[in-house]
């Protein structure tokens, strides 16, 4: 019996990013926070039981070793099944822009396809196999706003903020990760590690007791934004013609190269769009309005779309996660 279902695999801004110093390991330590947003990929799944497994992805841009693949392997390893289960996925998330659609659609498959196996996965095991296939996938398993640290690794999450209406400008530019760093190496930006940690604690305690991006939008900062901005111009003119044009706060995402700003309401996102139409800076660029989204509505987003294959009672309580399989064995 084939079991399918169709899933939203969302999308991420960092809303603040600080590089502080390279590790022993050669990784380098982070502070940031993660926060979902509405921009999303869609995922759809076809499960069959059988005798060995066979995985096949449609996927029009052919990207090679996609995270599909991989975390359906782990999947199928971890609760020790096989199984027939194919993929189709429709990438609306621009690639190589900072806002982890990779990630995400990797966490889509540790959340769903256990379910359509009718079998569970401990939480905490879940997060290692993600954190085995991608540092930020473990955020994508629960979403909403949440600090990482070290690596990127790991996660806390901080209270649900509102969810303020967003665009989410790709010029289409791939920044590569690498020599980002590596000009971060070199010192061309690094700050002083202590000033770097307080002004991170002064944006998530101003986001905390404001709930609002928007508002702590004034303590935020990104690291990379001084390198890739050098590297890029056209970058550091967007962020300032999109606050020219009203925004509450901007910001590069992780290395880049996608623009998010933040506005105060539905009406002003809407004019400050309308007005980039008419901007020659923005052609050629993807200018998509989305929203912030908290944990408590990614969660709901995720027990709405496996709805047909929970448990009958799986709604009733916001506390079990991940949600329950009604094809237990």
């Amino acid at each position: 019996m084939i079991r399918s279902v169709s899933v939203k695999s969302l999308a991420k801004v960092n809303l603040d990013l600080r590089v502080l110093h390279k590790r022993r390991d050669g990784f380098h330590e982070l502070r940031t926070v993660f926060q979902t947003i509405s921009l999303a990929d869609t995922l759809e799944i076809a499960y069959e039981p059988a005798r060995r497994t066979e995985l096949k992805l449609e996927d029009e841009l052919n990207i090679p070793d996609n995270l599909v693949i991989r975390a359906a392997h782990a999947v199928l390893e971890s609760v020790r099944v096989h199984a027939r289960v194919a993929f189709r996925l429709q990438k609306f998330i621009p690639m190589g822009a900072g806002l982890g659609g990779g990630s995400s659609n990797a966490a889509a498959v540790l959340l769903a396809l256990p379910v359509l196996a009718g079998r569970a996965i401990p939480f905490e095991t879940m997060i290692q196999v993600g954190a085995g296939l991608g540092s930020d996938v473990p955020f994508f398993l629960r979403g909403g706003t949440a600090v990482a640290l070290g690596r990127g690794t790991e996660f806390y999450r901080l209270p649900d903020i509102a969810e303020e209406p967003i665009l989410v400008v790709s010029p289409g530019l791939h920044v590569p990760t690498g020599p980002a760093y590596q000009a971060l190496d070199q010192g061309l930006t690094f700050p002083e590690p202590s000033s770097s940690i307080s002004s991170f604690q002064a944006f998530v305690w101003a986001l905390t007791e404001r709930h609002s991006a928007g508002a702590a939008s004034a303590f935020s900062a990104n690291d990379f934004e001084t390198v890739v901005f050098g590297q890029y111009p056209q970058l550091k003119t967007i962020q300032r013609r999109l606050r020219k044009f009203g925004a509450a706060g901007v910001r590069m995402t992780g290395s880049g190269s996608a623009i998010v700003a933040i506005f105060r309401s539905k009406a002003e996102r809407e004019r400050a769009r309308k007005a980039l139409e008419g901007d020659r800076v923005f052609r050629g660029c993807r200018v998509m309005p989305a929203a912030l989204v908290s944990q408590r509505s990614y969660e709901r987003i995720w027990r709405r779309q496996l709805h047909d294959h929970l448990a009958p009672d799986s709604h009733l309580t916001d506390v079990l996660w991940p949600p329950l399989t009604r094809y237990a064995q």
